[in-house]
């Protein structure tokens, strides 16, 4: 990181971070293109938890190129000035790379809905019935490399 004085290092504080996101982009390379999501998502040490439709582009590129590039950011506050290059901005981010499969299991699946929905909503207590658990795609996201950067 160029930037050593605005990384993070301290691995609860960039869980802090990422639990301050609302939204986890996942860039894919579709054959010489790039394709990028935002995401609603679930995080447990080290592993990020997504949903979405049963079929589709996403799905497909999970099932043929699984390695992805991903970015959360918050915190974004303009810093203004008098010239344009001396305006600054206060954020904080997250970047990394990752592997993404499938979550065949219906205890996990379960698991990484819940946890979904108390990033999404803060409540944990959420209960699926296997008709919901069958109706979505749940996919999971090991983290490869990751670093932080805040800017306060």
């Amino acid at each position: 990181m160029r930037r050593a004085d605005r990384e993070v290092t301290d691995q609860k504080k960039i869980a802090e971070v990422i639990e301050r996101c609302h939204c986890c982009r996942l860039g894919f390379c579709d054959k010489g293109e790039v394709y990028i999501l935002p995401l609603n998502f679930g995080y447990e040490e080290g592993v990020f938890y997504f949903h979405g439709a049963r079929e589709g582009r996403k799905i497909d590129l999970i099932a043929d190129a699984p390695m992805v590039g991903f970015e959360l950011d918050t915190d974004y506050e303009l810093h203004e000035a008098e010239t344009a290059c001396k305006h600054s901005a206060r954020f904080s981010s997250v970047i990394g790379t990752g592997r993404v499969s499938f979550v065949e299991d219906a205890a996990e699946k379960e698991a990484a809905l819940r946890s979904i929905m108390r990033h999404t909503t803060g409540r944990g207590d959420w209960a699926f019935t296997g008709a919901m658990l069958d109706s979505v795609r749940v996919f999971r996201m090991n983290v490869e490399k990751l670093s932080c950067k805040e800017h306060l």
